[in-house]
């Protein structure tokens, strides 16, 4: 016979309550059943578990079993939890691979808002580049990934919002001052320092510029850093810079149509837990003001 959670209960309740009767109200059943049930149990073990008919005193050997029985009913109830909880999305894991600026400039408000529906949902946050964060949906490492992400077999994906490339420079530089009036041209001269989202920019005139560049630096903070201390400009999406960048300011281009498109992408949502589902529930109903 399988021992089964139920016989389980049924010991624990003649042994917490001393009496067949009290049992039987507790668990709601017949006395009958307890008994039968009871009698299943020891039959099991081949030993019995209390001391004569009455029910009120554990046998040294009942005395062991219960304080297992007790520790496994309450494993089994958090493990009901558990499971109901990651079908309900009340529990369990998100895992997101994302790039810096997002990361910085557009998630946080949906994970503070997501988090306060979902509190018992952890998530697990990497910044990485748009070649990193397909790597690690690619491996199943991430459940979500959000970047410029070109389209994969067994994978669904959407598009989050898109912004333009603009110049990005000290609040204080000169070429501030023109910010409605830049072209290519007026910052041909300039010290540009490149970073990976150069790549998404096909424009002819920026091509000699960004050959010509002695300065590539991959990391968000890292590039914003440079650009704060004054060694030059970049070249980047609007939604990069986040609030409180009071010091750098985005200074768009006139003679450039470069945007940056950025994308969901998850597995397909038969393979997704529901935690993760609400996740791009929630990244689809945020709202982003086209550029």
């Amino acid at each position: 016979m399988t021992l089964k959670i139920d016989l389980l209960r049924v010991f624990c309740a003649v042994a917490e309550t001393g009496s067949l009767s009290m049992a039987a109200d507790t668990l709601g059943r017949t006395p009958s059943a307890i008994s039968m049930a009871l009698k299943q149990f020891e039959e099991h073990l081949g030993a019995p578990l209390f001391v004569g008919s009455r029910k009120s005193k554990l046998t040294p050997l009942g005395q062991a079993i219960l304080t297992e029985a007790l520790q496994e009913i309450a494993h089994f109830a958090r493990s009901v939890r558990r499971i109901e909880g990651l079908a309900q999305a009340t529990h369990g894991e998100v895992r997101l691979a994302v790039t810096p600026s997002v990361a910085q400039t557009v998630l946080p408000e949906i994970i503070k808002s997501y988090s306060e529906l979902y509190p018992d949902v952890s998530i697990e946050l990497r910044d990485l580049d748009s070649a990193g964060v397909l790597a690690e949906l690619e491996a199943d490492r991430a459940d979500i990934g959000i970047a410029a992400l070109p389209e994969r077999a067994g994978f669904e994906r959407f598009e989050l919002f898109c912004d333009p490339f603009g110049v990005v420079c000290r609040a204080d530089h000169p070429l501030a001052p023109r910010w409605d009036s830049l072209t290519w041209a007026d910052i041909t001269e300039e010290t540009l320092i490149a970073n990976g989202l150069c790549d998404k920019i096909n424009d002819p005139a920026f091509e000699t510029m960004r050959a010509g560049s002695r300065l590539f630096v991959h990391n968000t903070a890292s590039l914003l850093a440079l650009l704060r201390a004054g060694a030059g400009i970049s070249i980047l999406p609007m939604r990069a810079l986040g609030a409180g960048e009071d010091d750098l300011v985005f200074l768009p281009l006139k003679d450039s149509k470069a945007k940056r498109h950025v994308h969901v992408m998850h597995r397909t949502e038969d393979q997704l837990l529901t935690p993760v589902l609400h996740f791009t529930d929630a990244l689809r109903a945020a709202s982003f003001q086209e550029i």
